[in-house]
């Protein structure tokens, strides 16, 4: 439910069910705990703030990796590659790093919908760094993605992401 309250843009009652369902589980954290430590740092991060995001997401990833939730660490990965791409100074081979490893989990694991938002981590990051060729390739196959699995929510600012690239 928060996840979806910072995807409709109401990232302050994200950020407040999130914080409050981890304080109740910090005395005894659950085997949730590395997946709503990744929601709050993507809430973080959906709301600009990239140094707030990046401690709980490698906390997410050090969870993850320790209970062999390999699912969760392809997520995590992702989601450091995400801080790393966004946060300034931006940390290119880093960003691009977490994302091939993320993407490469994502799919031995038949992770579709990940790595969709994958390659579109990697197409941004090649944007900003003007490369084009490789943005453009990146965004086309999550458009692509998405629009297989009829994931709408994401494929406005894909396209438009890969417009802009077109463009220039």
């Amino acid at each position: 439910m928060s996840y979806t309250y910072a995807l409709a843009g109401r990232i302050r009652d994200a950020l407040s069910l999130l914080e409050q369902a981890l304080g109740q589980g910090a005395a005894r954290p659950s085997v949730y705990h590395a997946r709503l430590l990744g929601y709050l740092s993507e809430v973080y991060l959906l709301d600009g703030r990239p140094e707030d995001a990046l401690p709980h997401a490698m906390r997410a990833l050090e969870l993850a990796r320790a209970r062999k939730e390999r699912g969760f660490q392809a997520y995590a990965l992702r989601l450091v590659g995400d801080i790393a791409a966004q946060h300034e100074p931006r940390n290119v081979e880093q960003a691009a790093a977490d994302y091939h490893r993320a993407l490469a989990l994502a799919e031995e694991l038949g992770m579709r919908p990940l790595q969709a938002h994958c390659h579109r981590g990697l197409g941004l990051l090649y944007a900003k760094i003007s490369q084009q060729e490789q943005a453009r390739t990146a965004l086309a196959m999550s458009i692509a993605m998405y629009q297989s699995m009829a994931m709408t929510f994401w494929l406005p600012q894909t396209e438009t992401a890969l417009a802009q690239v077109e463009a220039r």
